[in-house]
């Protein structure tokens, strides 16, 4: 086609131990389409050119230029700045597997620097790590390192930098785009200055005649605004799209063609239609309308504008394709350890393919989640033979054998079809993902899944409340979650347990027996990671849509005209959960490190009064035991 290239760019930051999915999807696609195809991972690549000698020699340098009224430990850190200089490039390589002995020298705690994150006594790393765990040891200090220096710059020169996100604040319920605008009118700061040069080389290299940026979450909108902006002036003749998560949930609305001074189109939902048909269209081969799922504004410039071609035939799963890597650092990303936790470490640890079985979620009902939208709404699963066949493409390409599946939530049945044909070809593998508590899980299937590789699962066990869980519509009952987490955990797969507090009408009561059966599921070693989030209402969940039948009013302002997502709202009834996120959030981190489990839940809150559990001390016992 006459469109010679288009650049895919994932914007800082998203992870820093494996590329985030999204461009590696549109180029095996694209590709298949004849199109050439670029792309850049600038979060991984931003993050080496700053931990690096030159990136801190450079970094110190402009602290020191400031000449700003420090605290006390940026002060040390300026102090010692010639051993974080002399360190960084060797840890960094430490972190991407490629020289294990200095776990020795790190270990010794005398090579690093001291850091204020986390615990270095070395009776406590003793217990978490053990004798034989050096090299976790090591990684975990190597982390610690690198969060001071992640401080040092938010501190000084940046209170916006983040490993995994960049200005997130910007980003998030951003009706207006007032704070956004008036953000990037100032100059260009540190990171700024070295994003800009890396994206250059990218385009000096492949000549895109179209940058397609990814933006998943809230913490990538502001860099990639940045980074259209400089592009504005120094390749304007370059069309610049934006699409992804952050855009698909947040963006659907817009109607402020401020924007649009940096973006040309923007792409709604799955990314390869609409993607393909704006390069179609910006090689002459068809009309704007017909377009699919992208704004853009109008032909004077004065309103944003929709089109959704109807007739264009929608991208099934079967013809997407194979992802493609090339062209990303795969062995430069940063394995980090934020806890001794193995389950929880999955996410910051180790390079993950990144595959999805289906489309959609299989349940879709819950209250809480998006379920008018796309993403969640329309399932379409892929053929267990499509899958296996995508795995081994994947280990050939990246020499990875290890494999994150993102869905909303694995079909039961998909997965046992999976595993059954990963056996059948005799490959190995390494699998986790998101899953339901389905009754489906029985004793047999964890069994088969454990033999096919998958090491560990995460689903939502969320309020831990028989009324809550009916009233949410989960589809699941904390009896059910109990037996099928015995399953996995029997059958040697860690389980990892979404949590969820603050629910419109959850009381105090409820908060409090909801901990006790987490804790309980803890010490019985039925889940062995979770992560409480508090409950936040979306515009396209059934609560959103129908916040009355929930019991809570809206209560946000009128729409600004750029983002709405995140609805402001006032529950009618129930408790108030900012009182317990503190307790939760100790209590939690605690059961994960193995400990706290006879402390009374009470203790967990401070001096607040709050009620007694009503649960048995055996409760999850006895249900595992029926």
């Amino acid at each position: 086609m006459g469109l010679a290239s288009v650049l895919l760019v994932l914007s800082p930051f998203t992870q820093i131990n494996t590329p985030y999915p999204s461009t590696a999807y549109l180029k095996g696609y694209l590709e298949a389409k004849g199109v050439h195809v670029g792309q850049t991972d600038l979060g991984i690549e931003t993050i080496l050119a700053l931990f690096s000698t030159q990136g801190l020699g450079e970094l110190f340098a402009e602290i020191e230029r400031r000449k700003g009224k420090y605290p006390a430990k940026v002060r040390g850190m300026l102090a010692n700045k010639q051993r974080y200089i002399d360190t960084i490039t060797a840890v960094v390589a430490f972190l991407q597997g490629k020289n294990d002995p200095l776990a020795y020298r790190i270990c010794n705690q005398d090579y690093l620097p001291e850091s204020d994150h986390g615990s270095q006594n070395e009776e406590e790393l003793e217990w978490a790590f053990g004798t034989s765990g050096l090299r976790d040891k090591a990684r975990y200090l190597a982390t610690l390192y690198l969060e001071d220096l992640c401080d040092l710059i938010r501190e000084t020169i940046d209170p916006d930098f983040g490993f995994s996100r960049y200005a997130e604040h910007l980003g998030r319920c951003a009706s207006s785009f007032d704070e956004i605008e008036e953000a990037l009118q100032k100059p260009f700061g540190f990171i700024d200055r070295l994003t800009q040069p890396l994206l250059e080389k990218h385009i000096a290299k492949s000549k895109p005649k179209a940058i397609a940026f990814s933006v998943p979450f809230p913490g990538n909108l502001f860099s990639t605004l940045r980074l259209a902006q400089w592009l504005r002036q120094a390749h304007p003749d370059i069309p610049i799209l934006m699409g992804g998560g952050f855009v698909n949930t947040e963006l659907r609305s817009i109607t402020d063609t401020r924007f649009f001074k940096y973006i040309d189109y923007l792409l709604l939902d799955d990314g390869e239609d609409p993607l393909f048909q704006v390069l179609r269209y910006l090689d002459g081969a068809i009309q704007k309308e017909e377009l699919v799922r992208t704004f853009s504004l109008d032909e004077n410039g004065s309103r944003v504008v929709y089109q959704d071609n109807p007739a264009y035939p929608a991208c099934r799963q079967s013809e997407t394709g194979f992802p493609d890597y090339e062209g990303l650092p795969l062995d430069k990303y940063i394995s980090v350890m934020e806890m001794a936790n193995p389950m929880h470490k999955l996410w910051s640890d180790g390079r993950w393919n990144k595959l999805t079985l289906a489309h959609g979620c299989y349940w879709g009902k819950c209250a809480f989640c998006d379920g008018s939208l796309d993403y969640i709404k329309r399932y379409e699963p892929n053929t267990a033979k499509t899958l296996v066949d995508r795995m081994e493409r994947l280990i050939e390409q990246t020499g990875e054998i290890g494999f994150h599946f993102v869905d909303e939530a694995a079909p039961p049945a998909l997965l046992r079809e999976m595993a059954q044909e990963i056996i059948r070809r005799g490959i190995t593998v390494v699998w986790w993902g998101n899953i339901r508590f389905e009754k489906s899980y029985t004793e047999e299937l964890c069994d088969l899944l454990q033999r096919s590789g998958c090491i560990a699962v995460s689903g939502g066990l969320e309020v831990a409340s028989p009324r809550l869980l009916k009233l949410i519509n989960k589809g699941v009952t904390v009896a059910q979650v109990a037996r099928v987490a015995n399953n996995f955990t029997g059958a040697g797969i860690m389980v990892h347990a979404y949590l969820m507090y603050g629910f419109p009408t959850q009381t105090a009561q409820e908060t409090i027996d909801s901990l006790e059966t987490v804790r309980q599921m803890f010490e019985l070693g039925l889940i062995q990671s979770g992560f409480w989030h508090r409950f936040a209402m979306t515009a396209h969940s059934p609560v959103g849509l129908h916040p009355a039948e929930y019991s809570c009013r809206v209560t946000e302002p009128p729409f600004g005209g750029f983002a709405r997502n995140d609805v402001q709202f006032e529950a009618l009834s129930g408790c108030d959960p900012e009182l317990f996120s503190e307790g939760l959030r100790v209590s939690l981190y605690n059961y994960m490190n193995g400990t706290g489990f006879d402390l009374p839940l009470h203790k967990w809150f401070g001096g607040m009064k709050v009620p007694r559990t009503t649960l048995p001390p055996n409760y999850i016992e006895r249900i595992v035991e029926e």
